[in-house]
């Protein structure tokens, strides 16, 4: 690795740090530069092992000797800043240690995510950041093979996201579906049998549905409030729900997701 030493945050060198608040990033910075913020050194060092290439990494100077470690053998910049310059520069007081601006990977194709899978988890137009990486963690914990994610769906790989996923987005494989119009044909051409989760007269429990459930799944979850959208509705073969106690009728969409996915994994291990 690279070490600069610099102090002055309108350095050129950190444009890809500069003024890292939550809608510059989702807006601006991430989609057009083609890159995401990896934070902290956890979080770096599962995005290599990963296969990510990191573009740069900004850091104070107590967390070289960790970092050093993450990088061996990586020709990356690694820019040294002061704590107040690190602030003055992203917007925020950065604890976790370091950030680095990742490149991007190439998503892959459906159908070569889907390679070998039985239980996969569709996040259906879920725009909260910390819904999506909650759900992964929750995805990569209970076992799916895999998480697909609709067009308008949040980015797994937003910082929030990665944050409370705990780098599991680089741990569950991942891409983006087309539109349902033709994402529904997909999934039904690799022998996916969609499963909805939404409460519905026409629905399923959960307990009924994972007792004698299709060999491959995909588990259909939709965003808070709303819930999942009409055309993910009409492209699923069932829609189950889970029986609830106390008046309560709904959970937050990734401990729904974690639900469904224990279920599922109890009848096949």
């Amino acid at each position: 690795m690279q070490v600069h030493q610099i102090v002055d945050p309108a350095d050129e060198r950190l444009v890809d740090y500069r003024d890292l608040t939550d809608v510059a990033l989702r807006r601006v910075l991430e989609p057009a530069g083609g890159l995401y913020i990896a934070e902290s050194a956890k979080v770096i060092a599962r995005a290599v092992a990963a296969g990510h290439r990191p573009r740069s990494v900004l850091l104070q100077e107590k967390w070289l000797p960790e970092i050093a470690d993450v990088l061996s053998g990586l020709d990356v910049p690694v820019f040294v800043v002061p704590s107040d310059v690190a602030e003055a520069l992203t917007g925020y007081a950065v604890h976790r240690g370091a950030l680095a601006a990742m490149h991007r990977p190439v998503l892959r194709a459906v159908a070569d995510v889907l390679d070998g899978a039985r239980t996969v988890v569709i996040l259906d137009d879920i725009v909260d950041h910390t819904n999506v990486g909650a759900a992964f963690r929750s995805a990569a914990a209970l076992g799916a093979d895999a998480v697909l994610i609709s067009p308008r769906c949040a980015d797994p790989l937003y910082r929030r996201s990665v944050r409370v996923s705990m780098g599991t987005v680089f741990q569950v494989p991942w891409t983006r579906l087309p539109e349902w119009r033709e994402a529904g044909g997909i999934l039904s051409g690799l022998g996916f049998h969609l499963a909805a989760l939404a409460l519905d007269e026409r629905a399923v429990s959960l307990e009924d549905f994972a007792t004698s459930r299709p060999e491959r799944v995909a588990v259909l979850l939709g965003a808070e409030g709303d819930g999942l959208t009409r055309r993910a509705l009409a492209a699923a073969d069932t829609i189950v729900t889970i029986p609830m106690a106390g008046g309560v009728d709904s959970l937050n969409v990734a401990a729904a997701g974690a639900v469904a996915l224990w279920a599922l994994r109890e009848q096949h291990p």
